[in-house]
């Protein structure tokens, strides 16, 4: 089996916690769609504008809000 990294956003969700933030006031700040949002809860691929959208509302970097991790595929 070749082994596949995936992506995962738990950085993200950890971040929101830290800031006492739910999920739909990042959705809110950052104008992200009901969409993306499910793309990011089912650690599924987002684009660096959404990707940039959330570290510039959240003043991070791309490195605190996700992480790539080996999985079986």
């Amino acid at each position: 089996m070749n082994k596949k990294s995936t992506v995962s956003y738990r950085k993200l969700w950890h971040i929101l916690i830290d800031k006492g933030m739910k999920k739909k006031d990042l959705a809110e700040a950052a104008n992200l769609t009901h969409y993306q949002m499910t793309k990011l809860a089912n650690d599924k691929d987002i684009t660096t504008d959404v990707l940039w959208r959330i570290c510039k509302t959240l003043n991070c970097t791309a490195e605190d809000v996700f992480e790539f991790v080996e999985g079986n595929n």
